[in-house]
């Protein structure tokens, strides 16, 4: 039985996840580096413990810290959040040694599905459709050229660990296989200390969705719908919604089936994310990763089905069987995420670090905003520039559309820049409000500024 969860994370989600341990009665044990000594998350936990100085790896990336930490306050379970040691299945199994439940996916599925190309094999024994590539990794540059002849340029050098965007090289010819080989392949041993490649097709123009998926210790899974979130900039989703305007009833049930086939190949527990490229024009969609964590973009999902995913997370790690069927799963209304990150868009989107001088939060029906700011929080200068999410939820799209424009309009963050204003502008677009969507939309709204 779990009385008390550590949570090992900073920012919105660890205080998402303090929350709701709260409301299921459920003590909480936060962890903070130096640099987060004042962080709202270490003032809502029922306990704060200093886990080391700011650089993340001697502080949230230390599976040693964080379970001394444990280990210390007495935890019997740890929430990894988004992040950090959330995918890494070294620190699940150190968990599990420790006698501390992981609150998410065990180690062996993580391992399978963290292996881009083994979770590619997987997909294809399960007839879940894949981007054509290939399923070994590449050896040299002349393999990578024979199978880029094969499959059409362009293509995508890929990283097989890892994800957020990094180890991704786009090559339109021949000629540029080689450097973008290296560059990926420095890239990857830099992030996730495997520089190991495998190659995609680079499907134009394709949408980018995602299945949130839930799945039990007893062999039962359910999907929770699709998310879309092809507003990306440099492989960094900006804006999210769900459902998708491009799927009817037939294939949002048919993406949903293959997520759970997905699902249930791997030998997944928990809460993950089935993330899929689709190309409208034949309405074919392709397996791309699962995500075995809880997403940034959850609460989309949570707005259109009433369903609280972290409480479903807590819920099977203590042992217990799904709360819904997917006959039980509403699909109400729409829901739109904008990631408020402080950057400055006028400068490259440089980070924009300071002292939150003034803050009001939008408000009102269907409108929520998951953050740890708070009026004179210092953002510090170490982790990712996003300082909150804004969220609204609307019968429609077109009036989920007009209450993010009016939640936007309200917001007020002083002190720091924050990129607002160009949410605000990709609103206003013709094709983001038609729902004409692809993942290279912003940079082509970009380019024409």
């Amino acid at each position: 039985m779990i009385n008390k969860v550590l949570i090992a994370n900073r920012g919105e989600i660890a205080v998402r996840i303090i929350r709701a341990c709260r409301e299921m009665g459920i003590e909480t044990v936060a962890v903070y580096s130096t640099a987060d000594a004042n962080a709202l998350h270490t003032q809502l936990a029922d306990e704060a413990l200093c886990i080391g100085p700011p650089a993340p790896k001697d502080s949230y990336l230390s599976a040693y810290n964080i379970l001394s930490a444990a280990s210390i306050s007495g935890a019997d379970a740890i929430h990894p959040g988004y992040g950090f040691l959330s995918e890494n299945s070294k620190f699940v199994r150190m968990c599990n040694k420790s006698n501390v439940v992981f609150i998410g996916p065990d180690a062996e599925a993580m391992e399978k599905m963290g292996d881009k190309l083994m979770a590619r094999k997987i997909m294809t024994e399960a007839k879940v459709p894949i981007i054509p590539g290939s399923l070994e990794a590449l050896k040299n540059a002349k393999d990578a050229k024979k199978i880029a002849k094969k499959v059409g340029y362009p293509v995508m050098i890929k990283a097989a660990s890892g994800g957020g965007g990094r180890g991704i090289r786009k090559v339109d010819r021949e000629e540029d296989i080689e450097e973008a080989m290296s560059a990926a392949y420095k890239e990857a041993l830099g992030a996730f200390g495997d520089g190991t490649l495998y190659m995609e097709k680079c499907i134009m123009d394709a949408r980018h969705i995602e299945v949130q998926i839930l799945c039990d210790n007893y062999g039962e899974a359910v999907y929770l719908y699709e998310r879309e979130c092809s507003l990306q900039r440099r492989n960094q989703k900006v804006m999210e919604e769900a459902p998708s305007v491009a799927f009817g009833a037939d294939k949002r049930a048919e993406i949903g089936q293959a997520a759970v086939r997905a699902a249930k190949a791997s030998g997944y527990k928990n809460a993950g994310t089935i993330e899929f490229l689709y190309d409208e024009a034949s309405g074919n969609y392709y397996f791309m990763e699962l995500n075995a964590r809880v997403q940034v973009e959850h609460p989309v999902t949570e707005m259109i089905t009433g369903i609280d995913i972290v409480r479903e997370q807590i819920l099977v790690a203590n042992g217990g069987k799904l709360s819904y069927t997917q006959e039980d799963i509403p699909l109400m209304g729409h829901a739109i995420e904008c990631r408020i990150n402080a950057e400055d868009p006028m400068k490259n989107f440089m980070p924009s670090i300071g002292t939150i001088e003034a803050l009001h939060l939008p408000g009102g029906p269907g409108v929520r905003f998951d953050t740890a700011m708070y009026t004179g929080y210092k953002i510090p200068p170490t982790y990712d520039s996003m300082i909150g999410k804004l969220i609204v939820h609307a019968p429609t799209r077109a009036r989920a559309m007009a209450k993010m424009r009016a939640a936007l309009t309200e917001l007020v963050v002083d002190g720091v820049e924050t990129n607002a204003d160009f949410q605000l502008d990709l609103l206003n677009n013709e094709d983001v409000m038609e729902g004409r969507l692809d993942t290279g939309l912003v940079g082509r709204i970009m380019e024409e500024k």
